[in-house]
């Protein structure tokens, strides 16, 4: 068992995992000054758990994921700039315009190959960055989407500039999130899901029909990410071009590794560990920070298989190892 287990086996929930979603609440407390940087954490968060279900658990390659961040994002802003500034409701429209666009997507996505499926998310975000760019009179193009407006959260708390009101809204949609996420993936379609994983051709046998599972998650998966980006729209009140951008979706990708794909936590651990390591080092050194996000990324993928989760494994299951056999001494 991980460190962080998705579920114990009478469904309760790990000690571990407890202190995990702690951890947040102490960090509001203890680092006032950097809510901005905990709560682009907890949005890049969910916008890995998003990608972990397809590429984790559906064996879906994208490289273009930031197409349906971007979606929500501008769903979520461009209703506040014409005068629908309500949080929550706009949070669901920017999911459900992010689902729909995956749901259309998804025929051309599903069916084909790896390498197939690489080129074509890839194709489908360099188009919508492009059509973002040029509808510039819509989405304010290079200069980015401006004029938000948002009403206060639930009528009572106003988002403020130190992003108190967002750090809460944040954290708890994310943790109904990963609530949604963890139950989907234990749930029949997610053990469906795995079966695809592991062999798409003998699925079909047992009746399966893996085009339409695969497009339901890929539609899922557009849809958690539209609502990340909703709220990275929402909490900042501006959306910029690059939401849509492929740097974007390789950094998200590289999140994900960096946490290890198929375990949920990773795609969180991921986002931490990643944004922390860009923030100080940036402040360290701004222009050769690049090379040790590098070096750390290869020191991950070579000594610890299956990225930090797959690590904290290794690690818990040689700690058990030598209190069991000093137990039977």
């Amino acid at each position: 068992m991980s460190p962080v287990s998705p579920r114990l086996a009478n469904g309760a929930w790990h000690p571990a995992e407890l202190v995990f979603w702690m951890l947040p609440v102490a960090a509001y407390f203890a680092f006032p000054e950097h809510l901005l940087l905990i709560n682009q954490m907890m949005i890049v968060g969910l916008f890995a758990l998003s990608l972990d279900l397809i590429v984790g658990y559906a064996r879906i390659a994208s490289l273009g994921h930031a197409a349906f961040f971007g979606v929500g994002a501008y769903t979520a802003g461009l209703l506040s700039v014409h005068g629908w500034g309500e949080p929550l409701s706009g949070l669901v429209a920017a999911g459900a315009a992010a689902g729909i666009f995956g749901l259309a997507v998804s025929p051309l996505v599903v069916r084909g190959s790896d390498l197939a499926r690489l080129m074509v998310t890839l194709g489908i975000g360099m188009m919508l960055f492009e059509l973002a760019n040029k509808a510039a009179f819509i989405t304010g193009g290079s200069d980015g989407l401006s004029g938000m407006a948002m009403n206060k959260l639930l009528g009572r708390f106003e988002f403020d500039i130190y992003g108190r009101t967002a750090f809460f809204y944040i954290l708890a949609v994310l943790l109904l999130v990963f609530v949604f996420m963890r139950r989907l993936v234990q749930s029949p379609f997610g053990l469906g899901l795995l079966g695809v994983r592991e062999n798409d051709k003998r699925m079909p046998a047992i009746g399966a029909n893996v085009p339409r599972k695969l497009a339901m998650a890929f539609a899922i998966s557009a849809a958690l990410a539209g609502v990340a980006g909703g709220l990275l729209a929402q909490s900042t009140q501006f959306v910029a071009l690059d939401s849509l951008g492929f740097h974007r979706s390789a950094e998200l990708l590289m999140i994900l590794i960096l946490g290890g794909t198929g375990r949920l936590y990773g795609a969180l651990l991921g986002a931490i560990v990643f944004l922390l390591a860009h923030h100080f080092l940036a402040n360290l050194n701004p222009v050769y920070w690049q090379f040790w996000i590098g070096v750390m990324l290869i020191v991950i993928v070579l000594f610890a298989r299956g990225g930090i989760m797959g690590g904290l494994s290794v690690l818990e299951r040689g700690i058990m190892r030598r209190l069991r056999a000093k137990a039977r001494q």
